[in-house]
């Protein structure tokens, strides 16, 4: 199976699983990543995302094999229907949305894992945004979301050399919330979940679709969709959770509603 689903507090792990290929994407892949991710944006059991991968590499983009064979897909469309619609999958989720990056993650794989809401890359893990190697562009949002997340000097810059980025170098600039040493990833990204898949999933949800927009709206615009999204989760049972969880003084007990 391309993808491998395991269950766990709360905590949806989706695993690519073509470690033979350093789990690059075939359309399969692409398609089934696609719906595991809504089916989990919609189970109210689900309170966060893990995205990792399996074996030594998190995801090495497009497999070549593929985008070359006369039989399989055009590239134009292992763009458009592929992986358009797991960029947008990703930003639009009603779950919070956690990359763990436990190897290299190359081209779309890189792009992928910056898309997510929080990104957490083992120290051994590197980034690289392979697409100038073969004469493309980056696809998968990376235009978007790199020059955005570290500037356009720096992206462009990677981007046009398709230099090798470690963990640390990623933190470092931005473009990953944490690197982890390799002998404490599996808990830390664990630990990590659990604490989000506890937090109040529909106020994160929320918090994402205003940081999502903040992107093209001025200051006023911005600030109309905090009014109207403040309001919204005002509305939510963890919002009175929250409020008399801290007049009684003790933790809050959310339910992601």
């Amino acid at each position: 199976m391309e993808i491998s689903r395991k269950f766990e507090n709360g905590i949806v792990y989706l695993k690519l699983n073509r470690p033979e290929v350093f789990n690059s994407f075939n359309k399969k892949m692409a398609f089934l990543l696609q719906e595991e991710l809504i089916f989990a944006s919609k189970d109210s059991q689900i309170r966060a995302i893990v995205l990792t991968g399996e074996g030594k590499a998190f995801c090495a983009g497009q497999d070549l094999a593929e985008a070359t064979d006369a039989n399989g897909p055009e590239l134009q469309d292992i763009v458009k229907k592929h992986y358009n619609p797991i960029i947008t999958l990703i930003r639009s989720s009603e779950k919070p949305i956690i990359c763990a990056v436990n190897g290299v993650a190359a081209g779309a794989g890189a792009n992928i894992a910056l898309a997510c809401d929080i990104t957490i890359a083992k120290k051994s893990a590197s980034f690289i945004q392979a697409f100038s190697k073969i004469g493309l562009i980056p696809d998968s949002g990376g235009t978007y979301f790199l020059p955005r997340i570290i500037g356009m000097q720096k992206a462009l810059a990677l981007m046009m050399t398709g230099d090798k980025i470690s963990a640390d170098e990623a933190e470092q600039m931005n473009m990953i919330y944490k690197a982890v040493a390799d002998e404490d990833f599996d808990l830390f990204v664990k630990t990590f979940s659990e604490k989000i898949a506890l937090m109040p999933t529909k106020a994160l949800f929320l918090t994402k679709k205003a940081v999502n927009e903040s992107f093209s709206n001025n200051l006023e615009g911005q600030l109309n969709l905090e009014e109207k999204l403040q309001t919204e989760a005002g509305k939510s049972c963890d919002f009175k959770e929250g409020v008399q969880a801290f007049l009684e003084k003790r933790k809050p007990v959310f339910k992601g509603n």
